[in-house]
């Protein structure tokens, strides 16, 4: 893995009516070699209950910029300081299905247990980006999507947990600055997994 491309990437902003919001894409560091931290969401939640997702939600307006939102929603959601964070850039602006633009963030956080907020998060796992890397754990398929027609999504299973949606493509672009993986060209377009589209 090297960071040096995302401290060098351009980003790009997405202007609009949507709702903003941030994500921090959590890097942790073990003698084992680097690591991804993912929150599963509460089944509870109105937008993407139970999936897997990075710590991260909606600016609210005592926000000072879009970094703090991203740092403030890890804070709340799995109890990590502000200041344990070494931010490296972002990435792309993301719109998702329930009309928010997403900004994510790269980090590197402390090795050590968080705690999940009771109320927005169901579990805390950190995967091994050896396995999100492994191709055998990776499936893309074409949807076609109510509002944006043919779309693409891609899957990523590692320990018994998927990530998809939103977080799967902010994975990707990630994946794709600082490593040498590559989403295949083609797609399988035969649909192989139960995903709702619309939520």
């Amino acid at each position: 893995m090297d960071l040096g491309p995302i401290r060098e990437y351009d980003p790009a902003d997405l202007d609009g009516d949507a709702r903003e919001a941030s994500v921090l894409l959590p890097i942790v560091d073990r003698p084992t070699g680097p690591h991804l931290l993912f929150t599963k969401r509460a089944d509870h939640l109105e937008n993407h209950p139970g999936q897997m997702s990075f710590p991260g939600g909606r600016r609210e307006p005592e926000d000072d910029d879009r970094v703090e939102t991203a740092l403030r929603e890890a804070r709340e959601e799995i109890g990590l300081r502000p200041i344990e964070a070494r931010l490296h850039g972002r990435l792309d602006d993301l719109e998702t299905v329930s009309a928010y633009v997403v900004r994510p963030y790269v980090g590197t956080i402390p090795d050590r247990s968080y705690t999940p907020n009771d109320g927005e998060v169901a579990e805390i796992t950190v995967l091994p980006l050896s396995g999100i890397l492994d191709s055998d754990n990776h499936e893309s398929e074409c949807r076609d999507h109510p509002q944006y027609g043919e779309i693409q999504l891609h899957y990523f299973t590692v320990d018994g947990y998927t990530v998809w949606g939103a977080t799967a493509d902010i994975l990707v672009q990630f994946l794709e600055l600082a490593t040498d993986w590559r989403a295949p060209a083609e797609p399988d377009c035969a649909a192989s997994h139960e995903t709702d589209l619309t939520t």
